[in-house]
C-alpha cells in the first residue's frame, strides 16, 4: 500500500507503540474502499471511523 508524504506526516503524529496497529487499519479501510493509496483524505476518513 503506497502512502502519499502528507499522510506519513500524519501517521507519525501517532504515538509510536500503536502506530503499526493504526497503519493495518487505516490499510485495511483504504482496501474495502477500493483505494490504493492513503492520502490525508483518507487518513481523515479512517481516523473519523475509528475514533
Amino acid at each position: 500500500m503506497e502512502w502519499t508524504a502528507e499522510a506519513e506526516t500524519r501517521l507519525k503524529e501517532i504515538p509510536f507503540f500503536v502506530r503499526p496497529a493504526a497503519r493495518k487499519k487505516i490499510e485495511k479501510f483504504a482496501q474495502e474502499l477500493g483505494v490504493t493509496q492513503i492520502t490525508v483524505e483518507v487518513y481523515e476518513q479512517a481516523k473519523q471511523k475509528f475514533n
